[in-house]
C-alpha cells in the first residue's frame, strides 16, 4: 500500500487515478499511523511553501516523513512536495524545510532571467549519471509537464535537469528519497512509468 499524504495542499485524487491505472493500490490519508503502516510515501503538494510546511508541522505529518525516510521506506515528494524534501526555501521569505534532500529552493527567475515564469509546459529530462531506478522505464530526453516559480538550487542529489532558460533541477535523488519537480500524474505514459519504477522501489535498509 502506498500512502498519498493528506495535508490539505495536494493534487491528490489525479495521484490516485494515475497509480490505480498501473495497479497500484494507495490510501489518501493525514492518519499517522496508517502512514507508518504503509510501505511507500508520496508527498504532493501545490500552492504556497509557507502554508505547505506549515500544515506539515502543525499536523505532525513533518516527523513522520523524516523519521520514515530514516528507515529506508521510500518517498516521492513531487512538484512542492519535492521542494519540501529540501532544507530551505526563500519563496516569498525564508523557511526551513524537511532537510532530506541538501539545497535550497530558489526563484527560477534568478537563474534564468529572460524567461516567462511560472514554467508551465511539457519539457525533457537530461539525467545526469546513472538513473535511479525510478526512472528504469524512461528513456532521456522523454517529455514530462512542469507547472512551478521556483526550483531547487545548490543540490548535490540532482539526478535529472530540464532547460528553461538555464539548466533547472527536474528531479532529485538520494537513497530512498526521491522527488519529481515535474508532475507525473500529469505526464501520460512517460508519467505512469515513473510511478510504476517508483512502486518496484524496496525499503532501503
Amino acid at each position: 500500500m502506498i500512502a498519498i499524504v493528506d495535508y490539505g495542499v495536494g493534487n491528490l485524487f489525479s495521484l490516485e487515478c494515475s497509480f490505480g491505472a498501473i495497479g497500484a493500490d494507495t490510501v489518501i490519508t493525514g492518519d499517522k499511523s496508517i502512514i507508518e503502516k504503509c510501505e511507500k510515501i508520496i508527498l504532493p503538494g501545490v500552492g504556497a511553501y509557507s502554508d505547505a510546511i506549515d500544515k506539515l508541522k502543525k499536523t505532525g505529518l513533518d516527523s513522520v516523513i523524516i523519521n520514515e525516510a530514516k528507515k529506508g521506506k521510500p518517498i516521492l515528494g513531487i512538484c512542492l512536495g519535492m521542494q519540501l524534501l529540501f532544507e530551505k526555501s526563500y519563496e516569498y521569505g525564508e523557511y526551513q524545510g524537511l532537510g532530506l534532500i541538501k539545497g535550497e529552493i530558489r526563484p527560477i527567475i534568478e537563474a534564468a532571467p529572460s524567461v516567462k515564469v511560472p514554467h508551465i509546459g511539457w519539457n525533457t529530462l537530461n539525467f545526469h549519471g546513472e538513473k535511479p531506478p525510478i526512472f528504469k522505464y524512461i528513456e532521456e530526453g522523454s517529455y514530462v509537464y512542469f507547472v512551478h516559480s521556483f526550483y531547487g538550487a545548490d543540490c548535490d542529489s540532482v539526478c535529472a535537469t530540464t532547460d528553461y532558460g538555464a539548466s533547472l533541477t527536474a528531479a532529485v535523488a538520494k537513497g530512498n528519497v526521491y522527488g519529481c519537480q515535474f508532475h507525473p500524474e500529469k505526464s501520460g505514459s512517460v508519467g505512469l512509468d515513473i510511478l510504476r519504477g517508483f512502486c518496484e522501489l524496496e525499503v532501503d535498509g
